[in-house]
């Protein structure tokens, strides 16, 4: 899933010669994703996941083939628009296996933690890979090669992943309406908590690729992975909302040093350290996030709220992106760097009235 947005951007930048363009058509896929897959998620909740994953992704893989077919055969540009929004049924397969541990680890908090960590820290890698694996594709060998390989891959993994049946959560029915997840006590903030967090990663990535391009992102990727995976072996927390605070204020913290480097300092060796630096509190803050969601949801319900947690974080990383872009274009790159620390601050101030009013709603 890592691979198909920079995959989109080479392909469709490379035949029309048009960056707007390829940006266009990636951002109203993200668009068409945050409409879809609430309710992918809810047919996933009711009907369960094996039934609805396997063919909302061979719809999501069609899509990306009619892409592939628009950009060779030089299709009008409307088409591109129409195919890549298809791809919006992908599902959110990171909430699935989350809320696959959830079932299997139920009354164990800590492997739940652990598990958690180990999923955030594997999403890391994917996501730091993905892109430099398309980039690599699209370049060595055609430019459809990376869109290709990565729907390839999709479908193969979610065919393999739906027949791990014994994991799979059992569908509980239901007997009554349930109400939507967002009307959850405490879950607005905490999806709003989401959004300003996507959008400290929507800004970083366009930001560090104006500054310097592009793969100097993996190095704040591989500091999260590494993170993920020492959070994981650390105790769960018995105040979730508080680490989530202290979370947010180290991300707010870590995140103005490549603010600084860039600043004050010219040498790109000492961005990418601080970049480094900066990604250890990634892991943390998104495992202890996901993990309030997971306790704010109803366990029918579990796929469904996730997916609205990930698509606050889209939403995010395209509002930070275009923020970003625009600081870095008529501020300079350095400056553009503030976008990501401000974020993480309005992050943090969101998390701390939520907790406040969760206080005052316990008392």
């Amino acid at each position: 899933m890592g691979m198909f947005s920079v995959s989109a951007v080479i392909m469709i930048a490379g035949s029309r010669g048009s960056y707007a363009l390829a940006g266009a058509v990636t951002a109203t896929g993200l668009a068409a994703t945050a409409v879809v897959a609430p309710f992918t998620a809810r047919l996933v909740d009711r009907f369960g996941q094996a039934r609805v994953a396997v063919p909302a992704t061979a719809l999501a893989v069609l899509g990306s083939l009619a892409l592939v077919l628009c950009v060779h055969y030089d299709a009008p540009a409307w088409t591109l628009f129409a195919a890549y929004a298809a791809t919006a049924t992908t599902p959110n397969t990171g909430g699935m296996s989350r809320a696959r541990w959830a079932h299997l680890h139920r009354d164990d908090p800590a492997a739940l933690h652990t598990a958690n960590s180990f999923e955030q820290a594997a999403d890391e890698l994917c996501f730091m890979l993905g892109p430099v694996l398309a980039a690599t594709l699209c370049g060595a060998l055609f430019p459809e090669a990376g869109t290709l390989v990565g729907a390839v891959l999709l479908m193969s993994g979610v065919l393999v992943f739906a027949a791990q049946r014994a994991t799979e959560p059992p569908v509980t029915p239901r007997t009554r309406t349930v109400a939507s997840p967002l009307r959850t006590p405490g879950m607005p903030a905490l999806l709003a908590v989401f959004l300003a967090t996507g959008a400290v990663f929507g800004a970083l990535e366009v930001v560090s690729i104006a500054h310097a391009g592009g793969a100097i992102l993996a190095l704040q990727a591989a500091g999260s992975c590494a993170a993920g995976l020492v959070y994981g072996s650390l105790r769960p927390a018995r105040n979730v909302r508080l680490r989530l605070l202290l979370c947010l204020a180290a991300m707010t913290a870590l995140m103005s040093l490549p603010l600084l480097a860039a600043a004050c300092s010219a040498s790109l060796p000492v961005l990418a350290a601080c970049l480094l630096v900066a990604g250890a509190a990634t892991a943390p803050t998104m495992v202890t996030g996901m993990t309030l969601v997971q306790r704010s949801t109803r366990p029918e319900q579990l796929n469904e709220g996730m997916t609205l947690a990930v698509t606050a974080l889209l939403g995010g990383i395209a509002a930070g992106a275009a923020t970003g872009g625009w600081l870095a274009e008529h501020a300079g790159t350095a400056t553009g760097y503030a976008a990501p620390t401000a974020a993480a601050a309005l992050a943090l101030v969101i998390a701390g009235a939520g907790a406040g009013a969760a206080g005052r709603r316990a008392g």
